[in-house]
């Protein structure tokens, strides 16, 4: 059994926990304005009055949070992780961040005597809950066999990507195709529907063939049904694709199709799931699929 400090129980983080405290795990918590998630309470877990706290008892600190800024809070803030950390720990971040910030904060846990593992998780709310995301991970080998047995808790296809910022690198990476994927999906459909065909069989033959996808399956049918209830809210995604726009400035690249879908998301309500991208292209066909 490992203690564990688990610090951002909300959508995704909340069943990530539960993996771990089912594994047998101690997990140590952070008290906020919002309550605790009561299961996690009631399986043994500790709430802590701050994240130096949780740093101090845990042996291992986990942070998924939404953004850069809220890890630099977290970790570096007052009474944040790094001021109760001691030499031989390990904290892993599994939120989806600025790569080159990843790296700043790799340096300076490491300046403590701890590891850092940057991991990243694909897979959304629902493989949050059935415990198969997919989690790419940076940082020293060594660290990475340590940490996993926790990430086996959690996922199933779980990759050392490189060092600190790899695995917020292939995150980025990951939030691109996802993007275009789903903007694909809703040209197609939308395509199908002005044309008179029917939308949901029009996946349903799709699904066969080479354009098959997880994408076309959940959020294709999300389309279809209007269920547009956030698995993963268009505003976070906004967020990775921004983190690959500016990395793509900094590399002096050239990401145009990144760069359109992200002009989409932003006609879009930012609280809905990504899939509500179709939203944006029924606006300017003045068409809504059905």
């Amino acid at each position: 059994m490992s203690k564990i400090g688990f610090i951002g129980v909300g959508i995704m983080g909340n069943p990530m926990a539960g993996h771990l405290q089912a594994g047998g795990h101690q997990l140590y918590l952070v008290r906020h304005r919002s309550p605790l998630p009561q299961a996690l309470l009631d399986g043994g877990a500790v709430a802590c009055d701050s994240a130096k706290a949780v740093a101090e008892q845990a042996e291992i600190v986990i942070t998924m949070v939404p953004d850069t800024p809220h890890v630099d809070q977290v970790l570096f803030g007052e009474d944040g992780v790094a001021s109760g950390l001691s030499p031989g720990k390990l904290v892993i971040d599994m939120s989806s961040i600025s790569p080159s910030e990843t790296k700043s904060f790799a340096s300076r846990i490491n300046q403590l005597g701890c590891d850092y593992l940057d991991a990243p998780v694909s897979g959304g709310e629902v493989g949050a809950k059935s415990a198969s995301l997919t989690i790419m991970v940076g940082g020293p080998g060594s660290a990475f066999e340590k940490a996993r047995p926790l990430f086996e808790l959690m996922g199933k296809n779980i990759t050392l990507v490189g060092g600190n910022g790899a695995g917020q690198t292939c995150k980025v990476a990951n939030q691109i195709v996802v993007a275009l994927t789903i903007e694909a999906v809703g040209e197609a459909l939308l395509f199908a529907s002005r044309a008179g065909v029917d939308p949901a069989a029009v996946r349903e033959a799709l699904m066969g063939g080479f354009a098959g996808s997880k994408i076309l399956e959940v959020h294709g049918e999300r389309m279809i049904k209007r269920t547009f209830d956030p698995g993963f809210r268009i505003a976070l995604h906004q967020k990775d694709l921004n983190l690959a726009l500016t990395g793509a400035r900094e590399l002096g690249l050239s990401l145009p199709n990144t760069a359109t879908t992200q002009e989409l998301f932003n006609a879009c309500d930012g609280n809905l799931d990504h899939s509500a991208l179709v939203q944006a292209l029924e606006a300017l066909a003045s068409h809504e699929i059905a």
